[in-house]
């Protein structure tokens, strides 16, 4: 029986005339498109990146090495002259100082409270979503708006603290709560924690309701006590809401402007000022210098974070 042998398909080559033929176009078309992989869809993201962070960074340094008037013009190259300038500030070390123990103090403080409060919002009891509603409202509220409420609250003349404790005795007569460093830097501390409450709480709060209740199970089965259970199946798990949580707060306070300025505008001169609000007075006298104090803020920033992510290991897997 005779057998049929199929010849081999022809390997498909150019057109006449030695065009490419439609299928190897749109192959050659594919394969180009395939060679930028996902750049034409986060194109659009990184433009806005260059636009929005990565220009405004670069201007920023590059004025802080200008000679600038107050009124924009540039007169020529400062070199290094601005930095100097900055560093022999007589009240630039306590302003850096007092920076680090409002941040510390800060978010410290906040990250303890919310942690406690995220535990607390995660069990239930009555009234549970009112108390969680009622927990948005600082949140809600516009900072600036918040920290000049509390500022006319504090007022030497007219604020209701003062009245209140003056008629039951707890003080002879109206204090200057903001006129005095050692009583504004305690209410400004209060006022930047409340206003902090609400996201890291929430963070807190969202990464304890991932943790799936199998593993707690599992950990009493086990025989593990709660004391146990918390610090070796609660605080591991919540770890990447904390670290999220602390980093963005920490970023937050650290350049944190509206409660300072609202309420005492870093006054006394600079005894109630951080770098945040020491830049921004520095703006009336010199541009150059101003930019210098933000670079060296921006510098600041970075550093702490690093500090915090090398020492967190947030890139490692627990052991």
């Amino acid at each position: 029986m005779p057998v049929t042998v199929k010849e081999p398909a022809a390997a498909a080559g150019p057109g006449p005339g030695g065009r490419k033929t439609g299928p190897q176009r749109r192959r050659r078309r594919g394969g180009g498109l395939a060679r930028l992989g996902p750049l034409p869809w986060i194109a659009p993201a990184i433009l806005l990146i260059v636009v929005v962070v990565l220009w405004p960074i670069y201007e920023l340094i590059r004025t802080s090495f200008l000679n600038v008037s107050i009124s924009g013009f540039v007169r020529g190259s400062a070199g290094t002259e601005k930095y100097r300038q900055l560093f022999d500030e007589s009240g630039f070390g306590s302003v850096l100082t007092m920076t680090v123990i409002w941040t510390i103090a800060v978010v410290g403080v906040t990250m303890l409270l919310s942690l406690g409060l995220a535990q607390l919002f995660n069990k239930p009891f009555p009234g549970r979503t009112l108390t969680r509603w009622a927990l948005i409202a600082p949140w809600a509220a516009s900072v600036l708006m918040t920290a000049i409420g509390f500022r006319w609250m504090l007022d030497q003349t007219a604020g209701v603290l003062n009245t209140l404790m003056t008629d039951i005795g707890l003080i002879d007569g109206p204090k200057d709560w903001l006129g005095d460093p050692a009583t504004a830097w305690p209410w400004m501390m209060f006022v930047a924690v409340f206003v902090s409450l609400p996201f890291t709480t929430y963070t807190l709060l969202a990464g304890l309701q991932t943790i799936p209740h199998e593993v707690y199970e599992a950990a009493r089965i086990d025989g593990a006590n709660s004391r146990q259970t918390y610090w070796r199946v609660t605080v591991p798990l919540l770890r990447p809401a904390f670290l999220v949580g602390f980093v963005i707060n920490l970023i937050n306070v650290f350049n944190s402007f509206p409660v300072i300025w609202a309420m005492t505008k870093g006054g006394p001169g600079s005894d109630t000022a951080t770098t945040t609000v020491f830049m921004y007075q520095l703006k009336d006298t010199d541009i150059g210098e101003s930019a210098a104090m933000s670079v060296v803020n921006f510098a600041m920033v970075v550093v702490l974070v690093l500090i915090f992510l090398k020492v967190s290991r947030w890139n490692k897997e627990d052991a």
